[in-house]
């Protein structure tokens, strides 16, 4: 019996005080060798094709001036991982990493937190300048550095709530429609399968979606640090 509701998507599952829920995380592991040396077939093809529009996205977003060369490769990369993660959830008996916070805030926090230091150690200047917008009137200056230093402070914590709260919402009310499958009639079951898969099609588009915004928010993120 659960504890309570949201007990269902703690990783529990172990032999051996072994942790396999999170095992789901090491699978897209797997699957990179196989590109290395496989013809390559037109699903690769177009994957590679994303990856170079995203690069040319990403390049822009942090600025062609203060880019390095490679820079756009770690948000493609973390792009990759949250998505693929993302879409392994969706799967029976598979656990989404990224719908605990323990995942979601150990990729958001280590990001921001080496902005920030990049940031002030070497565009320190550049860095006050963040904290008050232009055309701010002078009487509002304390309370606006104020406010955009929590702001600042918030950024790990609303990437990674963000992240985690999209992706437990919809499995939370897939898993809450699926138990009051056996007390319904065949009508109503019917009505409620082709909703399932609605609903199906919906987290299959919040799976890019919030990889998509993790990846380009922490791309501004680190664009505001050059």
């Amino acid at each position: 019996m659960m504890t309570n509701l949201f007990s269902m998507f703690d990783p529990s599952s172990s032999i051996n005080n072994l942790p396999l829920n999170w095992l789901s995380n090491m699978l897209g592991i797997m699957i990179i060798p196989s590109s290395m040396w496989l013809i390559p077939s037109r699903n690769y093809i177009m994957w590679n094709k994303i990856i170079l529009n995203l690069h040319k996205e990403f390049k822009m977003l942090i600025g062609y001036k203060t880019i390095n060369k490679g820079s756009t490769f770690l948000f493609i990369s973390l792009l990759s991982m949250i998505m693929f993660n993302n879409f392994m959830g969706l799967f029976p008996y598979i656990f989404t990493s990224t719908s605990h916070l323990l995942m979601s805030l150990t990729l958001a926090l280590p990001l921001w937190l080496s902005f920030m230091l990049f940031g002030w150690i070497n565009n320190t200047q550049y860095m006050f300048m963040h904290l008050v917008p232009q055309g701010t009137p002078s009487m509002l200056m304390p309370f606006m550095v104020c406010i955009e230093t929590i702001s600042n402070f918030i950024r790990p914590g609303t990437l990674a709530v963000r992240l985690a709260a999209n992706m437990i919402a919809g499995h939370l009310l897939m898993t809450l429609m699926g138990n009051t499958g056996p007390h319904l009639t065949m009508m109503l079951m019917s009505l409620l399968i082709m909703t399932q898969i609605l609903l199906l099609i919906l987290e299959s588009a919040v799976a890019i979606i919030q990889s998509y915004v993790f990846a380009v928010l922490s791309t501004l993120y680190s664009s505001e640090a050059n």
